[in-house]
């Protein structure tokens, strides 16, 4: 395991190394270092700089948090998996190598549907789960993500723009002025940064995506404690219909819908955000 400085905050954080299942994967860790760790599983195309530092040291104020990079991605060695059971037998492997037999978990977007395969396969592991902006298996319209994500962040990049700010946020003047906040965030870390996601690991974690949407639901209500799920009510790349089937499959659950937000709704309203899941975390 490998550790470099001392963090302030998530964009001060260390970044270290465990070796787990044959690879060495990078992640963060702040907050107290008692009670349940909140375990981060961050979205499409993201390394562990996607991370709004709002949302992290917003939760690390009483919570010990740890945000992960999947194998083959930023700092993590090994090759990119390309479905959500192997990434998700990746995450139980790297809690265990971190010690780590109950966690609290935020899964955002492919996070969260690899947090549900993590449920499912070890069902002892998670004590409380948040489902932010994703779906369950064969979810409604799933399976089209890979083709809405294709194009809208083609579309992005020929006009020069962040294909962050049309996937994640509304075209209203509030949406355009979150995106440019959330943006502004996400450079606040000047050094130590992570490696850049390579086309072949957005490639295959869309595969994973498309075999996902195409999948049967898992039977879940079993397999976790508490869940609390948050979406944005104008999701392009996973249409809100997916938090309503995710209530059914689980009926314990909480449902937060934000107004006027899209799939980053949670860096939209991050300190609603924040608020809800801490009120959820300590209940």
């Amino acid at each position: 395991m490998s550790q470099q400085g001392t963090a302030q905050g998530y964009a001060e954080a260390p970044t270290r190394t465990v070796a787990a299942a044959g690879a060495l994967f990078a992640y963060r860790e702040l907050g107290p270092q008692t009670g349940t760790a909140l375990v981060l599983l961050t979205h499409l195309g993201a390394n562990l700089d996607g991370w709004d530092p709002r949302i992290v040291d917003g939760l690390a104020q009483d919570h010990r948090v740890i945000a992960v990079d999947y194998r083959g991605v930023g700092g993590s060695t090994g090759r990119v998996r390309s479905s959500m059971e192997e990434m998700a037998d990746d995450v139980v492997a790297l809690l265990g190598a971190l010690g780590h037999d109950r966690v609290d978990m935020l899964g955002l977007a492919v996070g969260g549907m690899v947090a549900q395969a993590v449920a499912a396969r070890a069902p002892r592991l998670i004590a409380r789960l948040i489902l932010a902006s994703t779906g369950p298996a064969g979810g409604p319209g799933l399976a089209a993500m890979t083709g809405t994500a294709i194009t809208t962040g083609l579309r992005a990049a020929l006009t020069l723009n962040d294909p962050k700010t049309p996937l994640f946020f509304t075209s209203t003047a509030t949406g355009k002025s979150a995106a440019r906040a959330y943006l502004a965030r996400l450079k606040e870390r000047t050094t130590g940064r992570d490696k850049a996601v390579s086309p072949g690991t957005y490639h295959a974690q869309l595969t994973a995506i498309r075999r996902w949407g195409l999948q049967a639901p898992a039977e879940l209500s079993a397999a976790v404690g508490r869940v609390l799920i948050v979406h944005g009510d104008s999701d392009r790349l996973v249409p809100p219909a997916n938090a309503t089937e995710l209530a059914r499959l689980l009926p314990a659950a909480t449902v937060t819908v934000y107004p006027d937000s899209g799939h980053g709704a949670v860096f939209q309203y991050h300190r609603e955000f924040v608020d809800a899941a801490r009120d959820f975390l300590h209940r």
